[in-house]
């Protein structure tokens, strides 16, 4: 058996990501939102851009270019086609969101679909909440969403193929080490690493950011014992 730790990403997933991706639109008015009111404050910057589903429509909305990190070459291609095709220029760079390398300043960073969940790492995560801190202007705002782990959807959905998903994969849950892998019938795997609560407030706190709203979902419903997904906006302070 191999002891080889999980990949967070295969590129093979870049395939069929258009069709996966398709069904998640609510999080685009929310980010859209946040990004207007950042908007002449500086540089906006997007977190694993991917195939530039949410900074397409960012910088329509805004007017703005959208600078997006991205460390796969494969999502990055799609970007740049996706966003040639409506006619926007987007700053794409491959870079690992763990060290990337913008001009301090930044008005908003975020981070949509959970890409957050692809680090295996407390301490990875927080490499990327004090790097964001630390590129955020005084008063700029981190935001990102993440699912909230469900012992009833794990136990219902462990080993077992998603035929009707747009990219049919099987779901195999390590409650050990919190994580999911996402295999595709090729051998494929991407690899998710979920957070509790507590776990993204202690982030917040050691990147010495400040907790604006946590939300249960994108249109601002409040966070309960039975939200699905954790919907984070955080906010540099404005004075040290």
């Amino acid at each position: 058996m191999s002891t080889e730790p999980p990949s967070s990403w295969h590129e093979a997933f870049a395939e069929g990501y258009e069709q996966w991706s398709a069904s998640m639109t609510a999080d685009i008015p929310f980010y859209v939102d946040l990004a207007g009111r950042a908007a002449g404050h500086g540089p906006i910057l997007e977190l694993a851009v991917g195939n530039g589903r949410v900074a397409i429509p960012v910088a329509q909305a805004t007017g703005q270019q959208v600078i997006g990190v991205d460390a796969s070459p494969a999502m990055l291609a799609q970007a740049r086609e996706n966003a040639g095709r409506a006619g926007v220029v987007l700053d794409l760079r491959q870079e690992d969101m763990r060290s990337f390398t913008v001009a301090a300043g930044l008005a908003l960073v975020y981070c949509p679909y959970r890409a957050l969940l692809h680090l295996p790492t407390w301490g990875d995560r927080r490499t990327v909440f004090q790097r964001v801190a630390a590129h955020l202007a005084p008063g700029g705002r981190f935001a990102w969403n993440a699912f909230v782990f469900s012992h009833h959807v794990a136990a219902a959905r462990d080993g077992k193929l998603d035929q009707d998903a747009p990219v049919p994969v099987t779901l195999h849950y390590a409650i050990g080490d919190n994580r999911v892998d996402l295999v595709r019938p090729d051998g494929a795997t991407s690899s998710l690493w979920w957070a509790t609560k507590n776990e993204w407030l202690g982030l917040i706190e050691v990147a010495g950011l400040e907790v604006e709203a946590l939300y249960g979902g994108f249109a601002g419903e409040p966070f309960t014992d039975d939200s699905p997904e954790y919907v984070f906006v955080a906010r540099k302070p404005s004075q040290p």
